[in-house]
Formats: C-alpha cells, structure tokens, sequence
C-alpha cells in the first residue's frame, strides 16, 4: 500500500462511516499524515505495531515545534484514533493498541454575556453594517446563537427550505445527530425580515445565510462583525458568537431548565458536557454575591 491509500481509508472512515464535521476530518488527516510521513509508515501493519513509546517520540518532537498542551492531546486522541482504526484492518485487537496519558489541560469556564449584551452585539452588528440587508443577516445568526442555542456551524448549515420558520426548528448538528429547537418570535421575525431583504435568490436547496458575493455565509464574516460589535460596546474579547450559545444555556439554567432538557436542546451527546454549565451558573452567583452582600463592599 501507499500513505495515500492509507489517509483515503481513513478520510473515508471519519467520512462516511463516523460522519465526523469537516473540520474534524481535515485535522485528523493531518495528524495521520504526519505520523506516517514521520515514521515511515506505508501498511496497516506496521501502523499497528506501534507503541506508546513511538507516540510519545513523535509527540516529543511536535512539543519542540510549540504545540501546546491543549492541541498534543487533541492529536494524542487523533493518532489513538488511527491506530485503533489501523488494527482493526490489519485484523489486530484493538484493545491491545498503545494506551498513553495526554498533558493536563485546565479547564477554563465558558464566559456567557449578559441577557442585554447578547441583544446588544444583534442590534450592533446590525447598526454598523455597510448594507442594510448584511446587517438584518448578521443579526439573524446571532438571535439564532443566542435565541435557540445553535453553534455557529448549525446556524450557516441552515438551507433556505426553512422558510417560513415556525415556533420549532429541525437542527443537524455534530455527528449528523440531529435535534428540534424551539423558536422564539423575535428570532423568526428576524430571520424572516433578512429573507425579504437579501438581493440573492435564495433556492430551498440551498445555504440560507448568503455572503457579500451570494455564496454560502462564512464563519469568519459573523466572527469579524461580532468583534466590531463587542468593540463599540466595550466588551470583552470573550463576547464571541460561541459565547452566545454559552449564555443561552447559562440563562435558560439559571431560569430553572433542567440538565437533561438543556442537553437536548444543546445536542450534547453526553450529559457531562451540559452540567459545566451548572459551574458557571455558581460562579455568576457567586460574583453577585460578592458584589451585592454589605460584607463584601466594606
């Protein structure tokens, strides 16, 4: 065999078989590129013989290129991944594939904004837009981030046979999984007032959401007018799109929503990933006490 057959079958299996985002696939091919150029590797086997030992050495060597903590265990995952995949086909057990510890990561908490900033960054993308149907789209996607707990992907996924948007929402989210929103008037409304105003035809087959050319709406356009947005509010760097996903679910919490609810409305695939948000919603409590108990502001 070859490495490229090698990465084809394995492009296919994250692909295909594990539906896995684009983004996904693009970084794990990369990492099996690496590791394979790296070692030598052409053959499923000699992919499989590998042990934590030879991981460690080729992760030793990309930390002397400045790969951080947080990016040597994603490609730690990454090559783990490949390698249990390589057993398979060479007919090993994957059970028997090298097992070795990442670096520790801290975890920071999501940072959410408050209920008027998030409104705030909508009505601003909107007000510094150049055109006025730009900025009608912009504040779409961000009511639709913070309005229905939609991850930016989700939002720019959307095909224009959406329309007319009802009180619920069909979403696919990561893994193809996908999960039914509800949706709120002043989030249909805006999403409805961008349709009429967008000068591209808009094919029920087709990206909702459309750039400055009529192409599909890139993340980095919604990412760039957030940032002059949270600019002219004084807000911190933290105020991204994803950071309104993050107050939609630290809010709807705080309102008494409970865990499993939120998951579904997340698309969590598991509940470990939701109840972080159970620490930020104590961390707020606890800087609303800090700045409301009469102790505290002696």
């Amino acid at each position: 065999m070859t490495q490229a057959a090698l990465l084809e079958a394995w492009h296919d299996h994250l692909a295909l078989g594990l539906r896995r985002s684009e983004h996904t696939v693009r970084a794990y091919l990369r990492t099996a590129q690496r590791l394979l150029v790296g070692q030598g590797l052409v053959d499923w086997d000699s992919v499989a013989d590998l042990t934590a030992g030879h991981l460690r050495t080729h992760l030793a060597a990309r930390r002397e290129q400045g790969l951080s903590n947080a990016s040597a265990a994603r490609e730690l995952s990454a090559l783990k991944s490949f390698i249990a995949f390589a057993r398979t086909q060479a007919g090993r057990e994957v059970s028997d594939a090298p097992r070795m510890r990442g670096p520790r990561i801290a975890k920071g908490l999501p940072r959410p904004v408050t209920p008027d900033d998030a409104i705030g960054l909508a009505e601003t993308v909107d007000a510094l837009a150049v055109e006025d149907w730009v900025g009608a789209r912009d504040r779409a996607v961000l009511l639709l981030l913070y309005g229905a707990g939609l991850r930016i992907a989700e939002a720019l996924s959307l095909k224009a046979d959406a329309l007319p948007l009802g009180d619920r929402l069909t979403v696919t989210g990561k893994g193809g999984k996908q999960r039914v929103v509800p949706l709120l008037p002043i989030v249909r409304e805006a999403v409805a007032d961008y349709a009429a105003r967008c000068p591209w035809p808009l094919p029920r087959d087709e990206a909702l959401f459309r750039g400055a050319k009529g192409g599909p709406l890139a993340q980095g356009m919604v990412q760039k007018a957030t940032a002059r947005a949270r600019r002219a509010l004084g807000l911190p760097d933290s105020a991204t799109p994803h950071a309104l996903r993050h107050s939609f679910a630290t809010h709807l919490l705080g309102a008494g929503t409970d865990l499993r609810s939120l998951q579904e409305l997340l698309g969590h695939a598991s509940l470990g990933s939701t109840q972080i948000y159970t620490q930020v919603d104590a961390a707020s409590l606890l800087d609303t006490y800090r700045n409301a108990h009469p102790r505290e502001r002696d």
